[in-house]
């Protein structure tokens, strides 16, 4: 979960004034907060996430401390590629999260027929990943979403305008599944470098290659990683 803080200050000499934050991480949050505190400069903090909540420190790591067990710091890498001879599409999608303080790695590609374009291939990808989110069990999150498609990720964020029909249904289709798990989006666009694992993904597909994977990783993960396919 994504947080703002919202802390208000006491100077030594009386001064009050209050103090916002970018959207940062929760734990990283919490840090911030405590290093506040050392400070006895604070005169209260309060965090505020993406829906407009308002939690107090107690609340805040009473909640951390719930989500463990559940599937967290989750990141969706998609790509999706259209092959305009045999008119079918490979969608990959890799999906990094961590639970019960272990990083966890999901890849996933799958060919589908009923794709007529390479942006529709891509949209597809993404709602591919956000299933397997719902296979996992995730719900009530802040997820990651990055991929290399501009069309994709610009429209979904409202920046760019949808007018083929084709591509409004799919982004109803993401928004609807979105929604109703309870999943607060972070889409970002990515370069193609970036997100090399996902497409290699998405070409394995198209080539009658299989994958379907789900491995407990040796290493802890970050968010930006190169995206390499090793297995």
């Amino acid at each position: 979960m994504y947080v703002t803080i919202e802390i208000a200050y006491l100077s030594p000499k009386g001064i009050r004034t209050n103090f916002y934050s970018d959207e940062i991480d929760v734990e990283m949050a919490l840090e911030i907060a405590k290093d506040f505190e050392k400070w006895n400069r604070k005169n209260s903090i309060v965090f505020v996430d993406l829906q407009g909540n308002r939690w107090d420190k107690k609340e805040l790591i009473a909640y951390t401390e719930e989500i463990v067990t559940e599937p967290n710091h989750i990141t969706v890498f998609f790509d999706g590629g259209f092959d305009l001879k045999t008119n079918r599409a490979g969608l990959g999608c890799a999906i990094y999260y961590r639970q019960n303080h272990k990083p966890y790695r999901i890849r996933k590609n799958i060919v589908v027929p009923e794709v007529t374009s390479n942006n529709e291939a891509e949209y597809a990808a993404l709602f591919e990943g956000i299933k397997q989110l719902e296979e996992l069990g995730v719900h009530h999150q802040t997820v990651e979403f990055k991929g290399d498609s501009k069309v994709v990720i610009n429209q979904l964020l409202g920046e760019w305008p949808c007018m083929e029909e084709t591509l409004n249904k799919w982004a109803d289709r993401i928004e609807e599944k979105i929604e109703s798990m309870g999943i607060d989006p972070l889409y970002q666009d990515i370069s193609r470098k970036d997100n090399r694992e996902a497409d290699q993904l998405a070409t394995k597909a198209l080539e009658n290659v299989e994958i379907n994977s789900h491995i407990e990783l040796k290493k802890s993960v970050t968010n930006d990683h190169d995206g390499r396919l090793i297995d």
